[in-house]
């Protein structure tokens, strides 16, 4: 496993004078879990904001995604699942660092053998509905922070945070 070449409390620790955010815990319970074989990961920002549709999660994973990870903005829906194992093994291929999924995916098992970073709020087995809506490149708002892409984001076991520059080399 690549990408793991930082802990994000002392990227914290060691950028007292960048602007870096971080993204806190909800009191409504609203944690992420990795999923992914990596559990440290990071790099650039791609967004896409959908809501119980991953047709711009599968388009969009399918592309070129060398450096880069997707940050999705899924309403926190626990209806359904915006990534299971086929679309990240398309990620996986398409050599993209990682997944940052506020919302849901599925076939946690299979996506926990993936050399993909993949943090989301919850599994649950129920796929969602594909009828191509979906934004790309909008600021995304949630866990008290505003993300956007071409920004930074690192992500491990302790948390995400988002940086607008790069931090360290992945």
């Amino acid at each position: 496993m690549s990408n793991a070449a930082f802990v994000t409390c002392d990227l914290l620790d060691d950028n007292p004078e960048k602007v870096i955010q971080v993204v806190t815990p909800s009191m409504d319970g609203k944690f992420f879990k990795s999923y992914g074989a990596r559990k440290s990961f990071g790099g650039q920002v791609v967004t896409v904001k959908c809501f119980e549709d991953n047709s711009r999660v599968k388009e969009l994973l399918a592309t070129d995604g060398t450096g880069k990870v997707l940050v999705v903005d899924g309403g926190a829906s626990m209806r359904c699942a915006l990534m299971g194992d086929m679309i990240a093994e398309s990620a996986v291929k398409n050599h993209w660092n990682g997944v940052v999924i506020y919302g849901c995916v599925r076939d946690v098992d299979a996506i926990a053998e993936l050399d993909l970073g993949v943090h989301a709020l919850a599994a649950i087995p129920q796929k969602s509905n594909r009828k191509g809506i979906g934004e790309v490149d909008l600021t995304l708002y949630f866990g008290g922070v505003s993300i956007n892409s071409g920004e930074y984001i690192y992500a491990d076991n302790n948390g995400i945070v988002i940086a607008k520059e790069k931090l360290v080399d992945l």
